[in-house]
């Protein structure tokens, strides 16, 4: 396995893996009509600085992703925070670490980027997804709040 950030190619498989689980399933779709929703939010991404999708590779296909968005900011003495956001890891990898492989990955690239954090929403209802961030040491010190539009 090894990790590299994602092309607009690899579009298809990223939705592909956001879609496969019972929220994700109900929020994203592969269908031609949006595809270009997709395309558009991609080039949006490359253009920002900080801001990347990371693949977990394994035998040249998309087993994991991750969305690593660093931010400057003033508060904490002008500290940057590294945001994780977009976790999915393919059904036949789960529980063979590969998660947890690209957590530090994405950590060391925080890092190595002088960010003094690393912060993550997780939905309430990923009971799973809570313990596997407690494991890698995350702690719940917020309340997390969000406005839909």
């Amino acid at each position: 396995m090894h990790f590299r950030k994602a092309t607009e190619n690899d579009i298809p498989s990223i939705v592909t893996l956001l879609a496969d689980d019972e929220l994700g399933s109900t929020r994203e779709s592969i269908e031609d009509c949006v595809v270009n929703d997709y395309v558009e939010a991609f080039a949006e991404m490359e253009a920002q600085s900080g801001n990347q999708l990371i693949l977990a590779i394994d035998d040249q296909s998309v087993v994991g992703c991750l969305q690593l968005t660093l931010i400057p900011g003033l508060a904490r003495r002008g500290m940057k925070r590294a945001q994780i956001e977009g976790v999915r890891v393919d059904r036949r990898y789960r529980s063979q670490g590969v998660g947890q492989a690209l957590f530090e990955h994405a950590i060391s690239i925080a890092k190595d980027e002088g960010a003094g954090l690393v912060q993550l929403t997780t939905d309430k209802q990923r009971a799973d997804a809570h313990r596997f961030y407690e494991r890698l040491g995350f702690t719940a010190s917020h309340e997390g709040m969000k406005l839909l539009f």
